[in-house]
């Protein structure tokens, strides 16, 4: 890989409405999910509804969640070079299966469109915008159906994974049926992005009124750690060995958790001896994204990471690592990658730089035990050899 390219700042977490999405969400007959309202100023403005039971006034949305101009300007502010682009909640989830499945096919050729003809990076034959094909994954689709769209985002050169909510069919994703998809998607060599949409039951957080602060900063980590924990129970990763699974926002609480998870396992009869490896072992084996604004997390994740090949056995215990775990934590940030959750989370002036980017890169520059070379790899590297994007 080109010096230049090993330089280059990839950005995997950063998600597009694309106009014919943004259009059909606008044009449903009922509950649409974009619609416009008169502000007191007496002007019409665009408001987005993602979550099901959010504030029915939903968030302000603009030109910057369609216009790939405003993307790119937003990466340049920023010093992207690359970004993997993918559609932002509530993806199909809401539709019938005929639907979803034909607009799936038409918003993958779409965001092969939006990435193919975006600019070239500077010196590089790379292009500057890639992307994560969507599935119909709404209950009552046919699994065949779901293959054929797999194999049409592995046919679109600039589409390199696949964005996934965590509920599948209506199963969730531990469902056996989803068997051929994850066997398609392996053989394909995409990435699965593995993004929290429903969060957990609302009346977790009780009856004051907290914003979307809980619901975001909470319900969508633990979906993420349910989903992929179930996942891990399934044996989904005993026998798709080779898939490729990229956890949004650092993994969420597995982590952190993992280790519990395991103890628990070892003393359940219902699935102690279901799993080939320990189930820290499994954490070595997804990836994660870099979004957890902290230098302590990232390194906490690291060193998960790290770690898990000591966990290749059943009832190994992990040594105590003679370095003081530096050399686990160097290894561990070979799976993490940088993102920013853009166009989400906007600072309240137009001129200032979006925290989400500062305060990420911060985290990555933070971290104890990494040298420059993990962070940059975290920064860029990681990306380019996970999505196979060759530099001149």
């Amino acid at each position: 890989m080109a010096a230049q390219a090993q330089r280059l700042l990839v950005d995997i977490h950063t998600h597009v409405y694309l106009p014919r999405y943004a259009s059909f969400l606008r044009a449903r007959a009922s509950a649409p999910r974009i619609f416009t309202r008169s502000t007191p100023q007496g002007k019409n403005e665009e408001r987005l509804l993602i979550l099901d039971g959010e504030p029915s006034e939903g968030r302000p949305v603009g030109p910057q969640y369609w216009d790939r101009e405003e993307k790119l300007r937003f990466m340049d502010k920023h010093a992207i070079d690359i970004s993997v682009v993918s559609s932002a909640n509530p993806w199909l989830d809401f539709l019938p299966a005929a639907t979803a499945h034909s607009l799936a096919s038409e918003l993958n050729v779409d965001l092969e469109t939006y990435c193919s003809t975006s600019p070239k990076v500077t010196g590089e034959v790379l292009s500057r915008l890639y992307g994560f094909g969507l599935l119909p994954l709404v209950p009552e689709v046919t699994v065949p159906s779901l293959v054929e769209t797999v194999q049409q985002i592995a046919s679109l050169p600039h589409l390199k994974g696949i964005i996934m909510g965590t509920r599948g069919i209506g199963k969730g994703l531990d469902d056996d049926t989803l068997d051929p998809v994850w066997s398609a998607i392996e053989k394909a060599g995409l990435v699965v992005f593995l993004h929290p949409h429903y969060g957990v039951d609302a009346k977790a957080w009780g009856e004051k009124e907290n914003g979307h602060v809980l619901p975001l900063a909470l319900g969508f980590p633990f979906e993420t750690t349910i989903a992929t924990t179930r996942m891990i129970l399934a044996g989904v990763f005993d026998r798709f060995p080779n898939l490729k699974v990229l956890l949004a926002h650092s993994g969420g609480a597995l982590p952190q958790l993992s280790s519990r998870l395991a103890s628990c396992i070892d003393h359940d009869p219902a699935v102690a001896s279901r799993l080939e490896h320990d189930a820290r072992y499994y954490l070595g084996r997804l990836y994660f994204d870099a979004v957890a604004y902290g230098a302590e997390e990232l390194g906490f994740v690291s060193d998960v990471i790290g770690r898990a090949g000591k966990y290749a056995q059943r009832g190994s215990s992990a040594a105590a690592s003679k370095d003081g775990g530096v050399g686990q934590r160097k290894s561990g940030s070979s799976r993490m990658l940088f993102g920013t959750d853009h166009p989400f989370f906007p600072p309240l002036s137009e001129t200032a730089k979006w925290k989400s980017v500062v305060e990420n890169l911060e985290a990555i520059d933070g971290v104890y035990g990494w040298g420059e070379a993990e962070k940059q790899a975290v920064r860029g590297g990681n990306a380019l050899a996970l999505f196979g994007l060759q530099s001149t």
